[in-house]
């Protein structure tokens, strides 16, 4: 039997798959857009976590603040952010878990540095993150103080 005398049927059979130069051709179209568009998102997750630890420091200065009106004071440095969630034991006035447990860890992994007083903010306190690198004292410290 020719393929010209061959039913319509069979031909249709013949054709219902994609042959293997299709199937490539697709391979290397999304190859070539994954090239094109993962450099693009690949600093994204640094960018994320730099700005998760933003966050994470207004929440816990929210807090902190709501410590204050409440308590009459802000944690010592030796009570620490514990004092969020887990009323010091000469507290008056604590009423509820500020923030939820364990809260104190940056996207790092690192825990969030509290100092009251502050040395750069006097007068107040000091609530910062190590920043990537995990090192105190680099440009890429995160905290709540005004940088030019």
């Amino acid at each position: 039997m020719t393929l010209l005398n061959a039913s319509p049927a069979a031909a249709g059979r013949r054709r219902a798959g994609f042959s293997l130069i299709e199937l490539l051709l697709v391979l290397v179209i999304l190859a070539t857009l994954a090239a094109v568009v993962v450099p693009k998102f690949a600093g994204r997750s640094q960018e994320a976590r730099i700005t998760a630890a933003q966050v994470d420091i207004s929440h816990l200065e929210t807090a902190l603040d709501a410590f204050e009106v409440d308590c009459g004071r802000y944690p010592t440095e030796q009570e620490g952010l514990e004092a969020l969630w887990q009323a010091p034991a000469d507290v008056t006035g604590w009423r509820r878990e500020y923030v939820k447990p364990n809260s104190g860890k940056d996207p790092w992994g690192h825990p969030y540095v509290y100092r009251y007083p502050g040395r750069q903010n006097t007068g107040s306190y000091d609530l910062y993150s190590f920043g990537p690198n995990g090192q105190e004292g680099d440009a890429d410290d995160i905290g709540n103080w005004a940088t030019e």
